[in-house]
């Protein structure tokens, strides 16, 4: 078994981590958890280092458990937030859970004997439990002195925080309480903005429990360039592909800088040491090749989306690079079509007039914008220098039903990079 600490190192995805807890993971297997946020129906691609955190801890021998905060997503973490957020109602929370859930199963291992892991949701355990017994059996233990003292509440005390909000480390506190009463948990792992809440569940467990509890937390990621990891232009990258298309996802991979690229492969990857090192090697003496990128990328992929999805993402990658590609536009997804050629000029024409047969210069030239005028189509056919679906097209070309793609669409090249999408309606 590998040892988990020292794969954690070299990956750099450990931020702080508690005295005697590497101790604590050679002496026995242990469990240990990580909370996972449900205010959406998907995760997203930040929730993949804590993912790949419980992953690479089962393959240590040890036995992950990820909560999935039923409870807490009904009060609102305020740690790295600037304001309140809308709190959610029981049936979107009770949605969004069983979404996460199915996720986080094709990450790990339930059925693997002693390391097996469980998905815990602290509605459980907190849906029977009344203020006043809460206030009384927990609140007791840790002093305001204490609460006030931790980041997620000092950095809210100008623009102000809701006692809902305050009382969240408490909560997260008892999580870990019950864990390590119940399931002899005595780990948990998060992002570095989760240390302060981490410690909380420490302190209740030696002061309410006379135990001893431990903590790993990971670095916050972030991209070479400053900006946020997982954000693009569009919003975040989601691990749901309703959300967001494998392609896309497998584009945000494959556009990393050589940098990031560096950094992604050993957090978001299960590759050896050497296997990495070889491939930084490899890139570094022709990074125009992007070795780095296309490894990560497919690694990730597969994982998240499975390999038919990663092949299809190649496919409609090499739809705007690649050459006889003309075969593999026929079979192409709408969506994925639509979102290779996201903001290219689009016009709609009429589907009756395709079904009939259209002059391919009256198509370009009077039908839609393609060309300026009849002339200017003109001389761009005859310099062989106009496509449809990705074949070169003469004046004489006849467009009709045959060429529309999921029944209703048209690709239009015109020179090396000038791409339209025609819509039939």
């Amino acid at each position: 078994m590998m040892n988990f600490v020292e794969e954690m190192k070299w990956r750099g995805m450990i931020h702080d981590i508690m005295p005697g807890t590497e101790e604590q993971l050679q002496k026995e297997v242990t469990s240990a958890y990580i909370g996972f946020d449900p205010t959406a129906d998907s995760l997203h691609i930040g929730s993949l280092v804590q993912i790949m955190t419980l992953v690479h801890l089962q393959r240590a021998g040890h036995k992950p458990l990820a909560l999935v905060g039923g409870a807490t997503g009904m009060v609102g973490d305020p740690s790295g937030k600037s304001k309140e957020r809308n709190l959610l109602s029981e049936e979107v929370l009770a949605h969004n859970l069983s979404c996460v859930q199915k996720q986080l199963a094709r990450f790990l291992d339930f059925d693997c004997g002693e390391n097996s892991a469980e998905i815990v949701n602290n509605y459980d355990w907190f849906k029977d439990f009344n203020f006043l017994d809460f206030i009384r059996d927990v609140g007791k233990h840790i002093s305001i002195n204490y609460m006030m003292a931790k980041d997620s509440v000092k950095s809210r005390l100008e623009t102000g925080m809701s006692f809902t909000e305050f009382t969240y480390q408490l909560v997260q506190g008892y999580d870990f309480y019950h864990l390590y009463t119940e399931k002899n948990c005595k780990l948990q792992l998060g992002g570095s903005d989760q240390w302060g809440n981490i410690v909380t569940g420490t302190e209740l467990i030696r002061r309410k429990a006379r135990g001893e509890a431990f903590a790993i937390t990971t670095p916050l990621i972030k991209k070479a360039d400053g900006t946020k990891f997982g954000k693009t232009e569009g919003g975040n990258v989601w691990l749901d592909s309703e959300r967001t298309s494998p392609y896309k996802f497998y584009q945000y991979w494959l556009n990393a800088s050589d940098e990031d690229a560096k950094t992604y492969i050993k957090i978001f990857t299960l590759m050896a040491k050497e296997e990495i090192d070889a491939l930084i090697t490899e890139h570094e003496e022709a990074p125009h090749l992007r070795v780095l990128q296309k490894a990560l990328g497919k690694d990730v992929t597969e994982r998240v989306h499975g390999a038919d999805a990663y092949q299809r993402a190649i496919e409609a990658s090499e739809i705007l690079f690649g050459k006889n590609t003309a075969e593999q536009l026929k079979s192409i997804q709408e969506r994925d079509l639509l979102d290779i050629f996201e903001g290219v000029p689009q016009f709609e024409v009429s589907k009756a007039a395709i079904e009939e047969g259209i002059e391919v210069i009256d198509l370009l030239a009077q039908k839609t914008q393609v060309f300026s005028s009849n002339g200017d189509a003109r001389r761009m056919l005859k310099s062989n220098a106009v496509s449809i679906n990705k074949l070169k097209v003469t004046a004489e070309k006849i467009v009709n039903a045959e060429v529309l793609l999921n029944d209703k669409y048209i690709l239009v090249q015109k020179g090396k990079k000038n791409y339209f999408l025609l819509k039939a309606i």
